[in-house]
């Protein structure tokens, strides 16, 4: 699928590949020696990455991309966005690169955190309460379904990306911490705890400074995570020294899970630990960034090469929260649009704040069904180059599909409307005579936008419609425009039902046009916006349409 693009994507734009060059660059420069350099450089601008690979084994090993869940909640828009964002860029290094070096996406579970904050949208509360502080995978499962709540949250996540079809590793932190993998990288935070110190304790206030340190021990007596200072510090043993909840001097190793470290330093850790290459974090991390990054080369490791995407925003442009509830779901988004419109979302300008709520859903999907129908365009007209920067290519990881949609979502809402189609039985007798031999099964995405259509207008549409009355000048159009329709001929086409339109608005003398098309839209379906006139009176129907237009001038739709 990807063999020979990588002339074609050497020269992509779009912000993916950007960061596809990035990581090439960084993968020479931190695996091959001086004198490789050059060789792999010549191998690249040639496309020959199948050979640099067998002639520079270093470049053999994977190139590992991450991504963090937070395991004391049950997945949710984040983390799709956790999961997308490095999945596009992975699959443009892959593209770049002949697929020649082999890549990983590691999906880190942070399920050895302590539960801290009891989610309201669990059952048996009570007895999470009971659990508090412990590592999530330590907590009892309120739903009792699982061993542990950080299993129930764990397996959930991977069914929610497996059903998304993410292609990653799942690790535990729970499991990394206990099997010793990181091990190596908590022996040398405690040699160079000092360091570590001196890189944190400036980034915080004057009363945590006084009790900080990067391990958080695990009571051996009450299995808590706790936020105790280290007393003493046993390097040759491994060991450190605190006081337990009962006041207890206990001494524990810092390894084989006996601690857990705080969350920066944990992921400074995990990045030296799996040599991460590639992380993606919202704009709000920048400085947790930079602080990580610190004490990752005071390990004597290299960072990852870090990208930054803005926030998502709500109805009143205040900053999503999980605490508050505010914004939108995943189900709520996949209830009136598709995986593929959510991703293009994701994918459109990550450097730009953009609002996430319930009216950006009918726009994102036209303009996805836009970029699906360009991509496939381009290829009908001979352009056998894959169109990568084509946000289509993307959203369908390098194999987009070869058929789209023939109507679009904006049009399907307003056929809903001025049908008042309940079903998609309903639906599909419209859509069927204007796209003859047309069945769900041979456009299966045209009808999956038409349920998601219906329930658009049925939650969001139907009860902000208001109806008004035209003026004097927009009636005297509106009977001008019933004689054009009925004069043209049988069968007359979308294009051709468009250009009366237009005649009628210029010779009334609306100015700018758009006005003319906002009337129409007021009056005969309710709303300030619609698509074509014409496409919606075609697949509407003429004569259907003319009645329409009749009822509104007789004040039929307004009462």
């Amino acid at each position: 699928m990807l063999q020979g693009l990588s002339s074609t994507a050497r020269d992509a734009r779009s912000w993916p590949f950007e960061q596809a060059r990035l990581l090439l660059d960084r993968v020479a420069r931190l695996r091959l020696l001086d004198s490789e350099r050059d060789l792999a450089s010549a191998l690249f601008m040639q496309g020959k990455f199948h050979e640099a690979v067998a002639t520079l084994p270093a470049l053999a090993r994977p190139v590992i991309f991450q991504c963090g869940y937070g395991a004391s909640g049950l997945p949710h828009l984040g983390t799709f966005g956790e999961a997308t964002r490095p999945t596009i860029v992975r699959n443009a290094f892959r593209a770049l690169t002949e697929d020649a070096i082999p890549t990983r996406l590691i999906v880190f579970s942070d399920d050895m955190d302590g539960l801290r904050k009891i989610p309201d949208n669990v059952p048996n509360r009570a007895m999470l309460e009971e659990d508090r502080d412990k590592p999530v995978t330590s907590v009892r499962d309120p739903f009792g379904e699982y061993e542990s709540f950080g299993a129930h949250n764990n397996a959930r996540l991977r069914a929610f990306l497996d059903g998304f079809g993410f292609d990653y590793t799942f690790m535990s932190s729970t499991e990394t911490y206990r099997s010793g993998r990181l091990d190596e990288v908590l022996l040398r935070i405690l040699a160079r705890f000092d360091a570590v110190q001196a890189i944190m304790l400036p980034t915080l206030g004057e009363e945590r400074r006084a009790t900080y340190s990067p391990f958080l021990p695990i009571s051996p007596k009450t299995g808590r995570v706790l936020q105790a200072p280290t007393l003493e510090r046993n390097v040759e043993a491994g060991t450190i020294v605190f006081a337990d909840e009962d006041g207890t001097l206990t001494e524990v190793p810092v390894t084989g899970g006996h601690v857990k470290l705080q969350w920066r330093p944990d992921w400074a850790a995990r990045w030296t630990a799996l040599e991460v290459d590639f992380e993606a974090s919202g704009k709000d991390l920048v400085d947790s960034v930079r602080v990580s990054n610190r004490i990752v080369k005071a390990l004597g490791g290299e960072p990852p090469e870090a990208f930054h995407f803005e926030l998502f925003m709500d109805e009143q442009n205040q900053k999503i929260s999980k605490s508050k509830g505010n914004g939108l779901t995943m189900e709520e988004w996949l209830r009136y649009g598709t995986p593929e419109s959510l991703t293009y979302y994701m994918f459109q300008s990550p450097k730009s704040a953009k609002r996430l709520y319930f009216d950006v859903i009918p726009k994102a999907t036209d303009e996805y069904l836009q970029q699906l129908d360009a991509l496939n365009r381009k290829k009908a007209e001979g352009d056998n180059a894959v169109q990568v920067d084509n946000p289509a290519w993307h959203v369908h990881r390098g194999a987009p599909p070869s058929q789209g949609s023939p109507v679009s979502f904006s049009l399907l809402l307003n056929l809903v409307s001025a049908a008042d189609a309940s079903t998609k039985d309903l639906l599909w007798a419209f859509i069927a005579r204007y796209l003859p031999g047309a069945t769900p099964a041979s456009e299966p995405l045209l009808d999956q936008l038409a349920g998601y259509a219906i329930h658009y207008y049925e939650d969001f549409v139907k009860p902000a419609k208001r109806f008004r009355a035209p003026t004097d000048v927009e009636r005297a159009a509106m009977q001008a425009l019933v004689a054009k329709l009925k004069a043209l001929p049988p069968g007359a086409d979308a294009e051709a039902i468009q250009n009366e339109v237009f005649a009628v608005g210029k010779d009334a003398g609306f100015e700018p046009l758009r006005l003319w098309f906002t009337a129409l839209y007021e009056v005969l379906l309710g709303q300030s916006q619609g698509p074509r006139f014409g496409s919606f009176a075609a697949i509407f129907g003429v004569d259907r349409t003319i009645a329409l237009i009749e009822r509104a001038l007789a004040g039929e739709l307004v009462s």
